[in-house]
């Protein structure tokens, strides 16, 4: 049986920028149901990347960082007859924009030795900037599904 497309619940947008990915973002930052905490890290790195980059309209960079970082190609595995192929899938634009916003959260979440808020700030700048963890990740992810692109017929 096909498994049914669930209906994802409606995030409600950040009190800041009104912004529903803002939301989702500041959702996927909080640990333990501590939103004001992770409201303050999210708004925190933001006055750092305006801070650091000179520009007033932080919207703005944090939608390129995610559109830089966003996966166009994933692989799924796929079993066939007894083998397992990695099979490479193109990435609907919500779910590119949720894992790209979970590669920025994990790798600033990795560094070690920094205040969460700077950690955070210098990955949506790297990402800006097409460089990075989160950029390589998704370029490693490319790799992969362009080595496998003749696996492609297996898609389901």
């Amino acid at each position: 049986m096909r498994r049914k497309r669930v209906h994802q619940k409606q995030v409600q947008a950040d009190p800041k920028f009104n912004s529903e990915i803002m939301g989702k973002f500041i959702n996927m930052v909080m640990s333990k149901g501590k939103k004001s905490l992770a409201e303050r890290i999210v708004y925190g790195a933001f006055d750092i990347v305006s801070k650091q980059l000179k520009e007033p309209d932080v919207l703005k960079i944090f939608y390129k960082a995610i559109e830089n970082v966003r996966p166009r190609l994933e692989i799924k595995p796929r079993r066939v007859g007894g083998a397992t192929y990695q099979v490479p899938v193109e990435v609907r634009s919500e779910r590119g924009t949720s894992i790209a916003l979970r590669w920025i959260r994990d790798f600033a979440q990795a560094k070690k030795g920094k205040p969460m808020e700077s950690k955070l700030a210098e990955e949506i700048i790297s990402a800006y900037k097409g460089e990075g963890s989160s950029i390589k990740k998704r370029d490693d992810t490319h790799k992969m599904a362009e080595a496998n692109k003749a696996f492609a017929h297996f898609r389901w």
